[in-house]
């Protein structure tokens, strides 16, 4: 029996880690959620629903209480659990919610972060350990990249950046927001635990992870969020750059998949990029068509001329390194499929 120890475990990816690693039954998981995705984003965000669901899993129990910001708490867990493989989810993830709760913010994703990460070094050095990072880690360096515009989307102008964003692009000398600022930390504390201490530790750069579970809101969440907006007819902000921003898709499913191969094959302090890649990239205005023409529903909006601060302009995600280390993994979910499937969820 191997224990699996999931933090964030009622959100989008800890929900799907918990269910990927539970249908062994020869697993024993835990997760870690004290539901502060609602104290972030309200009854919106609330959680509560998908841990009552998990807590039904035969193999599955839940961590009551714990916080990863209570070092001492997480050390105790850790001695006992002594995981197997570690998927850290747990996080503060909104690029503008940060900047009214910045120490929190920071205290989550920096600090919790290192609370984990030393745990396992003290009582599961040679598990292996992937950390949701994310691609604001880059901050709004992509920006400065030359873009093409077209009718309805923005793309990358130079060759070297044709598949999208590659894990060497800087993360100096932009704007982070405050939210990635903290993961950068974390992002950096991961790499260096993996290298330093010759940890299995992965590092994973999210660009836009979503899937029909995802408790989505304005400030986080941008597929399931647009989408619930066209269905239940609520009006949809587009925050600057015209509607043509450019995000990349990938569905939560397809990143665990992506996990469990390094879970399978670790490597040392490795940093990864995860997206739908450049197939799975649209814009906003792309993701209005696809919902009115391909599925019906008509999407009411309002234009709001200034951006979010140190947003990207265009990102898709090169996940060319990820793809050469495992290459048997390939995405499953094309944005469509992903769409539709978020769709049946709600209607």
């Amino acid at each position: 029996m191997k224990n699996i120890l999931v933090t964030g475990a009622g959100g989008l990816i800890g929900s799907e880690a918990v269910r990927f690693f539970a249908k062994n039954k020869t697993n024993r998981v835990y997760g870690i959620d004290n539901n502060m995705r609602m104290e972030f984003f309200g009854k919106d965000g609330d959680v509560s629903s998908v841990l009552a669901e998990l807590s039904l899993l035969s193999n599955y129990q839940h961590l009551e209480n714990l916080d990863i910001r209570d070092r001492e708490g997480v050390n105790l867990q850790f001695s006992l659990i002594k995981p197997d493989a570690i998927v850290h989810c747990a996080a503060q993830p909104s690029h503008d919610k940060a900047a009214s709760i910045p120490h929190v913010d920071f205290e989550v994703n920096a600090n919790g972060t290192m609370n984990l990460l030393e745990a396992t070094r003290q009582h599961a050095k040679d598990s292996p350990f992937v950390f949701c990072s994310t691609n604001k880690v880059y901050g709004d360096g992509p920006n400065t990249v030359r873009l093409i515009e077209s009718e309805k989307r923005y793309d990358f102008y130079n060759p070297e950046y044709i598949d999208g964003i590659p894990e060497t692009f800087s993360v100096d000398n932009c704007m982070h927001s405050l939210f990635g600022a903290s993961k950068l930390a974390a992002d950096i504390m991961c790499q260096e635990y993996g290298k330093y201490f010759d940890m299995n530790v992965g590092i994973f750069r999210g660009g836009c992870l979503t899937g029909p579970q995802h408790k989505a809101v304005e400030l986080h969440g941008f597929l399931t969020y647009i989408v619930n907006c066209a269905v239940v007819g609520k009006k949809y902000n587009i925050f600057g750059y015209k509607g043509k921003q450019v995000r990349d898709q990938i569905h939560s499913s397809d990143v665990l998949s992506a996990f469990s191969a390094f879970i399978d094959n670790p490597k040392k302090g490795e940093v990864y990029n995860i997206g739908g890649c450049k197939g799975n990239s649209a814009s906003i205005l792309e993701i209005v068509d696809i919902l009115e023409e391909k599925f019906g529903y008509e999407l009411h909006h309002d234009y709001v001329h200034q951006n979010r601060a140190g947003d990207h302009i265009c990102y898709y995600s090169d996940m060319s390194k990820f793809k050469e280390h495992y290459p048997s993994w390939s995405i499953k979910y094309l944005l469509d499929d992903i769409v539709s499937e978020i769709i049946e969820s709600i209607a």
